[in-house]
């Protein structure tokens, strides 16, 4: 079990993470590319358009929405039981296997076609921070904390993947 803020927001580690490996690699291979001011206009554009479709699915509850998402979350039955500390979630919220799919589609569509595609993990960060905003937003206004993962022993959540449990007060 993850909290589903940090889940979202770690996306920005991943990306990071997944240039650190491309970048150098294509770069070596191949010239570095001249900046090219339409493409980079283009990239901005596309990065709006990833903003504005994050907050709708934020906003708007149609069908595998993430509010949809939110309001269907199961209350966990014991949260004390599940709930990894918050450096832990925030391990457990690292993920590896997307890393290494940045990595390899960045390479393969970089070396194959345009260097500059070895940038395409940035494309993920801006939905996935507007949506862990909003996932924060939405947990205080509710009182709730969601969590993202499976939880064996919960009743009725065998395909669940978001539950929900009470916000605790910060300690004074």
């Amino acid at each position: 079990m993850v909290r589903y803020v940090h889940h979202q927001l770690i996306t920005a580690a991943e990306a990071a993470v997944a240039l650190c490996v491309t970048v150098p690699v294509v770069f070596g291979l191949r010239d570095v590319p001249e900046s090219d001011a339409e493409l980079w206009r283009a990239g901005a554009a596309l990065a709006l358009v990833l903003v504005i479709s994050g907050l709708l699915s934020c906003t708007v509850g149609w069908p595998g929405s993430e509010k949809r998402d939110f309001e269907t979350a199961l209350p966990l039955t014991d949260p004390e039981s599940v709930l990894p500390t918050p450096g832990e979630s925030l391990r457990r919220s690292f993920g590896w296997g997307f890393v290494g799919f940045l990595v390899v589609a960045g390479l393969v569509v970089a070396l194959a076609w345009e260097p500059l595609a070895v940038f395409w993990p940035l494309l993920f960060v801006p939905v996935r921070m507007v949506t862990g905003a909003y996932a924060a937003y939405w947990e205080r206004r509710h009182g709730l904390v969601l969590w993202r993962g499976h939880v064996a022993d919960q009743p009725l959540g065998e395909k669940q993947a978001l539950y929900s449990s009470v916000r605790r007060p910060a300690a004074p």
